[in-house]
């Protein structure tokens, strides 16, 4: 089992003054499953952090991925179909490439939960392995 982490909670977890900010840097904190980013994750995280942090929380996070503190899950050949289909199905609720790569994996690794803050979107999804995700932190 492994922690898969959306954009949001991941972000919150390095910016203080976001409202989400200690719930999501306990739940990473306290997690004793692997750390799982999306790679398609980062380019959202690195987005965000240039428009509202500074490049020296994005040096600590690629620190930490380095350190073996998260484990970053490429997207395989494979998942690009599963991408393709999800963001056919739910254009009109307005998933995009991040949200359905996240899907993707969450299917792919079989895991019955993940930590977002984007209830709305994946909420809405339809997962191909359980009936619904479980959604953290609630």
């Amino acid at each position: 089992m492994a922690l898969i982490l959306d954009t949001g909670p991941l972000y919150a977890s390095l910016d203080r003054s976001d409202a989400d900010h200690t719930a999501c840097r306990r739940l990473i904190e306290a997690s004793d499953e692997p750390l799982v980013i999306p790679a398609p994750v980062l380019v959202e995280v690195d987005y965000w952090i240039h428009a509202r942090l500074h490049a020296g929380v994005l040096v600590a996070l690629l620190d930490d991925i380095v350190s073996g503190a998260y484990r970053i899950e490429e997207l395989l050949l494979e998942d690009y179909r599963r991408i393709r289909e999800v963001c056919d199905r739910y254009a009109d609720a307005g998933v995009g490439f991040v949200d359905a790569a996240v899907l993707t994996v969450v299917e792919r690794l079989n895991e019955p939960k993940l930590a977002t803050l984007d209830h709305r979107h994946f909420r809405a999804l339809r997962p191909r392995h359980v009936e619904t995700l479980r959604l953290v932190p609630p």
